[in-house]
């Protein structure tokens, strides 16, 4: 069995916002295939389901973004046998909105959501960002990484969670570099105003 996990911030308060693309990502694979998030337990909720003859396990960690590892680790330990196995979707600032990239393994690259599980699993693990873009204008990270997508934006977020799962498909029937070699081209779906 293989685990995707979507990294956010759990409340209605944070449902929107540029941090909880992870979590979007994760209820976009759970709605087309059927998995329900009801489960809870190792501080967060989840799901077992399959999806292309593939057993997958579908996880939202809840312990707030910063102790994410926690929940990760928790699970990970129960039901993963290897770290190949394991997939986390997390927002990155750095990626323009749009842009997706896929990675066999590497460092948190300042995200404290993936610094949290890199403290617990190390850096041997996938993970697939979703490019939240960082505005030159915005003063304050934190408030930027909370504040919810404009409307402007929401085509393309529309867009990057459809694509996303396709990515997230392929990483789980043909492994990490497949998807990296097949997706990871850098270009975004479109310009949001």
């Amino acid at each position: 069995m293989k685990i995707i996990v979507g990294l956010g911030n759990p409340g209605t308060e944070y449902a929107g916002t540029r941090h909880n693309a992870g979590f979007m990502a994760v209820k976009a694979i759970s709605e087309k295939y059927g998995i329900s998030l009801k489960k809870r337990a190792f501080g967060g909720v989840y799901g077992f389901g399959k999806v292309l003859g593939k057993e997958l396990m579908l996880f939202e960690p809840h312990t707030y973004m910063n102790l994410s590892g926690d929940a990760v680790n928790a699970i990970c330990s129960r039901h993963l046998e290897k770290k190949n196995g394991l997939l986390v979707i997390s927002d990155d600032m750095a990626l323009p909105l749009g842009v997706i990239r896929i990675r066999e393994k590497g460092s948190s690259g300042g995200h404290n959501g993936l610094s949290s599980i890199i403290g617990y699993l190390g850096q041997d693990f996938s993970r697939l960002r979703i490019g939240i873009g960082m505005e030159n204008t915005v003063p304050n990270m934190k408030e930027y990484v909370l504040s919810e997508f404009r409307k402007a934006e929401q085509p393309v977020l529309k867009e990057v969670i459809t694509r996303l799962v396709l990515y997230a498909e392929e990483w789980l029937v043909s492994g990490v570099k497949k998807a990296m070699a097949l997706h990871n081209d850098g270009k975004a779906p479109g310009k949001a105003l």
